[in-house]
């Protein structure tokens, strides 16, 4: 059964603003998450890029573009759909991001484990 792991109070995040970083581990390794609030819901993803696997922001919780209407690669200028992680444009074309499931229970934002993602080791 999964498990939901928090992140953040809600209201922490603002629309198309600063995303929070979160640890985690990916398929065994030690990997980051991220989340976002686009459309008026949080949106969290593995914080890696599907063109080449480092992390998108390009200071700590940036991952949006200047019009914050996508998520952008620091590195490789890589855009992203924020509703659906789909690549938009750049070097991703066909990619997209791994999203991680997000709940908002009680004014707090949490991520839910699975198969592949679990809480970051100790």
């Amino acid at each position: 059964m999964a498990d939901l792991i928090p992140i953040c109070a809600a209201d922490a995040l603002d629309e198309g603003g600063k995303g929070l970083r979160f640890p985690l581990t990916a398929g065994g390794e030690d990997a980051g998450g991220f989340v976002v609030r686009f459309d008026g819901v949080a949106r969290a993803y593995l914080n890696r890029c599907a063109h080449v696997p480092i992390e998108l922001d390009w200071n700590e919780g940036e991952f949006f573009d200047s019009s914050g209407l996508y998520l952008m690669c620091s590195t490789h200028g890589a855009v992203y759909l924020p509703e659906s992680g789909h690549c938009a444009g750049g070097p991703c074309k066909g990619g997209r991001l791994r999203p991680i499931v997000v709940v908002e229970n009680d004014g707090m934002v949490y991520w839910q484990t699975d198969d592949y993602l679990t809480p970051a080791r100790a």
